[in-house]
């Protein structure tokens, strides 16, 4: 099990037994994230809450899983892409891209990019 307190970084904490390789976390102020796992590829931005809700497990971030600023993800759930200040307490599908409160689908992320472009934007 994974338990990091960052010095320095005292609002960061990550508390999960599994992290695949490359994660990425940008402005960690904020954030907690207690997954059962996290997949390759993620890339987790400031004030996150990743974590449980009454459910004994809390939620397994996949590959190449993009979570915005202020996202909430909470319970025993499976995740794909969330949106800024999501709250997600259901499972999100390999691809797909949820926002809102509560998350809704608003399109998929199929080549998984966590950038997009001036000229490029999850498909609708």
């Amino acid at each position: 099990m994974l338990k990091v307190l960052f010095p320095g970084m005292e609002t960061l904490y990550i508390n999960t037994p599994k992290i695949g390789p490359r994660l990425f976390i940008q402005h960690g102020f904020a954030t907690n994230i207690s997954a059962k796992q996290i997949g390759s590829d993620c890339w987790i931005n400031q004030q996150v809450t990743i974590g449980y809700t009454f459910a004994p497990d809390p939620p397994i971030i996949g590959n190449g899983v993009r979570v915005s600023a202020g996202a909430k993800v909470v319970g025993n759930i499976t995740i794909g892409d969330i949106a800024a200040n999501a709250a997600v307490v259901k499972d999100v599908r390999e691809n797909e891209v949820v926002g809102g409160v509560p998350a809704k689908t608003i399109g998929e992320n199929v080549e998984h990019k966590l950038y997009f472009g001036e000229n490029e934007g999850i498909r609708k």
